[in-house]
């Protein structure tokens, strides 16, 4: 099954009242980043999403590289490490707690990596902290075992609207995470987007 999204550019100004569940709050604080127009009512005031807010806070052309520190937040550290690799004119180490050293990441940084991405692991390979210089990402073909964490997929179709070439993201074998990739759409469609020829599929192969 090919499941074709097309990338949208924002051209009005929308606000979105949500549940204020930590996790509609992450994804919808990245896309706020990403799409400043937004305004976000009723978010979570979690740890992990503080986490987010204050990491989406940076500035990316202060010179050198900045530090950011998630603590125990994992999902902070697997959207912000596809952020900032997407980011232009960006250098930033994303690092956590002593726990959060032992949380691999390998499967997002290897895809994000299939894009042109450059992220190098600072301590072990496969697990943060991990040093990313952002750029824009031109390659757009994406291959993941499906049965991979959805947070993984879900950030890679969260910065996807502002990949210049759009992204074919291939998931192999039975997928797990069907409740979350519809989650992530929703969400993208519900905000007033103007259409643009930008697209994102998503392919299903056994």
């Amino acid at each position: 099954m090919n499941l074709l999204l097309k990338s949208k550019v924002l051209y009005l100004k929308s606000e979105i009242k949500i549940t204020g569940s930590k996790s509609e709050t992450n994804r919808l604080l990245l896309l706020q980043a990403l799409y400043p127009n937004i305004t976000l009512e009723n978010t979570s005031n979690s740890d992990d999403s503080e986490v987010m807010r204050n990491a989406l806070r940076f500035q990316p052309m202060v010179p050198g590289y900045r530090t950011r520190d998630v603590h125990h937040a994992g999902t902070a550290m697997r959207f912000l490490t596809a952020y900032f690799a997407s980011k232009a004119n960006t250098k930033v180490v994303l690092t956590g707690s002593s726990r959060m050293k032992e949380r691999p990441i390998k499967i997002l940084v290897e895809a994000l990596k299939q894009l042109g991405a450059k992220i190098d692991y600072l301590e072990n390979d496969g697990f943060p902290p991990i040093k990313i210089i952002g750029q824009k990402l031109t390659n757009n073909k994406v291959w993941l075992p499906a049965n991979v964490s959805s947070q993984y997929i879900s950030a890679l179709l969260l910065i996807a609207p502002k990949l210049q070439n759009g992204l074919e993201l291939t998931l192999i074998g039975e997928i797990t995470s069907v409740p979350y990739i519809k989650g992530i759409i929703i969400m993208r469609n519900f905000i007033n987007y103007k259409h643009d020829e930008v697209k994102t599929s998503i392919i299903y192969s056994t």
